[in-house]
């Protein structure tokens, strides 16, 4: 049978206003990944009030860079209609576009505030992954981001009319979003693992460690989740999420090996001295 999904994504309307899941979910999605940043930063002796600001500036980046990298890379959907390049409640918002938007904010703030960027992406990356993993249920109350017909028993059930056209006579798919929000979940959990490793063993995991991890954890399941995906963004016949996680897990990991090699190289020659 599958599980079955037939909510419009409305969930109440007070008089004219109306208040949709996709945005309740997002905000739960953020304010679980706020109260852990909050935590982290607390632990560390950190202002919290830095972690206010870079999440206010890191939202609004985050939201103009998902949406803009959406956009971009489904033009012709857009050109005809406009104006639907911005209703965001309507779904359409790509995670790396959200990455680069929050990324180069929070590289302004703590440039200007004298601040270590990769001390405070290290604290800030459990928050990010915790917060895709709540948020990808947006994407099951807006029925997108589903993938491939299926006869799993865990299949979930799409309306005609936002089936594609080629799988119209199928009514089951794979969720996707689903297999997303478990992978991102299990990494939440090693995230937070590896960040005592990294107080526990500093030479070990330098500043920004945490951070790379994420961006090589997070692109291996999303490279293997967008294949089975619908609704891929495309660069003619590359599926873009692919490309871009690809090339994240090999720079990130020469990156990563780099840095732990020259850090605990420094830390032995210290105590060699």
């Amino acid at each position: 049978m599958g599980v079955l999904l037939t909510d419009s994504g409305v969930a109440f309307s007070i008089g004219p206003v109306t208040v949709r899941w996709y945005g309740l979910i997002i905000t739960a999605a953020v304010l679980a990944g706020y109260a852990v940043a909050y935590r982290r930063v607390k632990a560390r002796g950190q202002d919290p009030e830095h972690l206010i600001n870079i999440l206010v500036y890191g939202l609004i980046s985050a939201i103009v860079g998902a949406r803009f990298y959406y956009v971009l890379f489904s033009l012709a959907d857009y050109l005809p209609r406009p104006a639907e390049a911005l209703a965001v409640w309507h779904g359409g918002l790509a995670i790396h576009g959200a990455l680069i938007g929050g990324i180069i904010s929070t590289v302004v703030y703590t440039r200007r505030h004298g601040l270590n960027f990769w001390y405070w992406a290290d604290i800030l990356a459990p928050s990010i992954i915790l917060g895709q993993a709540i948020g990808r249920w947006g994407n099951y109350m807006n029925q997108e981001a589903f993938g491939g017909p299926t006869r799993l028993p865990w299949g979930i059930y799409i309306e005609p009319a936002k089936r594609p056209l080629e799988w119209a006579r199928f009514s089951h798919f794979h969720p996707t979003f689903l297999y997303e929000s478990l992978w991102s979940l299990a990494g939440f959990a090693i995230l937070l693992y590896l960040s005592r490793r990294q107080t526990a063993r500093p030479a070990s995991w330098p500043n920004g460690s945490i951070l790379l991890v994420y961006a090589i954890y997070y692109s291996i399941g999303r490279f293997f989740v967008e294949g089975l995906r619908t609704d891929s963004l495309m660069l003619g016949p590359i599926r873009v999420a692919q490309l871009v996680s690809l090339a994240l897990i090999i720079i990130c990991s020469t990156v990563l090996w780099r840095w732990r090699a020259a850090s605990q190289g420094s830390a032995g020659a210290g105590q060699g001295g």
